[in-house]
């Protein structure tokens, strides 16, 4: 009996000791997430010329947990999507439909989210600020491309340009909630593709005027 007991005892304090293992390599995967977007959002902050310290600090948070936030919400989704794979594994139309639900859950959460988001800055922030933040959070994707628009085309009429930055913010606005860069990115993506089909309809040669703004380019760069 004392060596069913020794390997009793041997089997479970193993099993403990794996499990302060995992325990310690997740909250170590914890800590340093936390840190990554606390330098994130850091460097947000940091242009909006915020003098006092710990308003500084607030706004930083706010930004802060946003990306914390928002990763929780994506972390359950992808758990419930997993349940719903094994599921649902021999019927693609109950997949299909249960992915769709699930998919409209977590937008509506990131929706919800995102208002009591900006509802926080709008607490702290001045408009101009909030658009740093914006862009900030989105790599400055809607200025960049904004710019680079009417610097391609330089007939755009100001209707023209002003439907160009219209959906420009709109594509900033979801991509604020993006999971990743390369989902940011995707949003820009595609209203890039709705402002170039108009602009298209509009009588413009997108690869025409292209082409003649790489020459315009490389003659300022030349100086000839």
């Amino acid at each position: 009996m004392k060596r069913v007991y020794l390997v009793l005892s041997l089997i479970l304090s193993g099993i403990f000791n794996v499990f302060a293992q995992q325990s310690a390599v997740q909250e170590d995967e914890v800590a340093l997430y936390r840190k990554v977007i606390t330098q994130r959002a850091e460097k947000i902050a940091v242009v909006l010329d915020i003098n006092d310290s710990i308003q500084h600090e607030r706004v930083r948070n706010i930004i802060r947990d946003q990306y914390s936030n928002l990763n929780d919400i994506y972390l359950k989704r992808d758990e419930k999507l997993k349940a719903v794979r094994l599921a649902h594994a021999d019927n693609k139309t109950e997949l299909d439909a249960a992915k769709n639900k699930l998919a409209v859950k977590t937008d509506s959460k990131v929706a919800k989210l995102h208002k009591k988001y900006l509802s926080k800055l709008s607490a702290k922030l001045s408009a101009a600020q909030i658009e740093q933040v914006k862009n900030g959070m989105t790599y400055s994707v809607l200025p960049i491309t904004y710019k680079a628009y009417q610097e391609q085309i330089l007939t755009l009429t100001e209707d023209q340009k002003k439907q160009i930055l219209v959906w420009l913010t709109e594509a900033r606005e979801h991509a604020m909630d993006g999971e990743s860069s390369e989902k940011k990115h995707a949003w820009f993506g595609k209203y890039k593709g709705k402002i170039n089909n108009y602009l298209s309809a509009a009588g413009y040669d997108l690869k025409k005027e292209g082409k003649e703004w790489e020459k315009r380019r490389k003659s300022t760069a030349t100086g000839k």
